[in-house]
């Protein structure tokens, strides 16, 4: 017998990839590689949250703290932003969407490149777990209706900030008329999300290939390099070996990656990935899209959530 709380927390059923219906790139291409720049807004004193500080030297303000994440949208996001233009990337921002509001200029530089959003909270010093269920929901559609205001556009998917998700975030972001979910990761290719409010897919976002997960770990920008090309790696040959399309995620933030001492390892790491053949370079809407036009779904549940 299984507790309702856990069988809420049950969101995929157990398919081993081997099993699994024959997923098929676009083209014939082995790969599909989308790159999501964290594109987030600090508050300098956000109000208390009991589970965590953002903010964990005192007294506060941080200035520290705070200072290092604003370098992100000062310098940061424009040093990455001359790279993907260099690589003709179309990008998947994990968005706080105070961004629109507070950082009008660089919305504007995405939305002008068509970039694709996940939404990523209000601010990255908000956070979803241990809220009321109606405060979360309230705090997701202020997201949604935020960058409708900003975009007229439906907010195509979700990346919980500073991953604070909660056991009702994927049933809230399915209601929401969102189409996929960054919050699992656990798979190489999509997968179907159970929610009770819809239909969600789960697109595999790395918390592997991250440049934040490393930084935080002790590792530098040439670490992050190797890390990306031995991953790239593995994939692309399980994709070009027939055993079916996989997924490469490349997360960076631009307080960390638009750093002058490591923005160049993000250019060579892009070059590396892009060098090779039978890639496809994509956005989240694009892989979830032509995932669900494939008529089954992995693990054979076609059609459900």
């Amino acid at each position: 017998m299984r507790g309702h709380s856990e069988s809420k927390l049950e969101r995929f059923s157990y398919s081993p990839i081997v099993q699994r219906p024959m997923l098929e790139w676009p083209d014939g291409n082995a790969i599909a590689v989308y790159v999501a720049p964290n594109i987030e807004v600090y508050e300098l004193l956000p109000p208390p949250s009991p589970h965590r500080d953002p903010w964990p030297r005192s007294p506060h303000p941080d200035l520290l703290g705070y200072g290092t994440r604003d370098f992100g949208n000062r310098v940061g996001f424009w040093r990455l932003l001359e790279i993907m233009d260099r690589h003709e990337i179309r990008c998947t921002v994990s968005l706080n969407l105070a961004l629109c509001d507070h950082f009008p200029d660089i919305f504007a530089e995405c939305e002008a490149r068509r970039w694709d959003y996940m939404g990523h909270g209000v601010y990255n010093t908000r956070y979803l777990y241990g809220l009321p269920l109606d405060v979360e929901e309230q705090a997701i559609a202020d997201c949604v209706e935020t960058f409708r205001r900003h975009t007229g556009r439906q907010l195509p998917g979700w990346l919980s900030p500073a991953l604070s998700f909660s056991p009702n975030t994927a049933d809230l972001v399915a209601a929401a008329g969102m189409s996929y979910y960054c919050d699992l990761f656990h798979d190489d290719q999509p997968f179907p999300v159970r929610t009770a409010t819809g239909k969600l897919t789960s697109l595999p976002y790395s918390m592997d290939v991250n440049d934040a997960v490393l930084y935080r770990t002790g590792h530098e920008a040439d670490e992050f390099l190797q890390i990306v090309k031995d991953q790239f790696d593995v994939l692309y040959q399980e994709g070009l070996s027939g055993k079916g399309g996989r997924v490469l995620c490349i997360a960076v933030h631009p307080y960390i990656s638009g750093q002058p001492h490591r923005a160049d390892y993000v250019d060579r790491a892009l070059s590396y990935v892009l060098s090779h053949e039978h890639v496809w370079l994509a956005t989240g809407s694009e892989i979830i899209e032509w995932y669900r036009q494939q008529g089954t779904e992995c693990g054979g549940e076609k059609g459900k959530s």
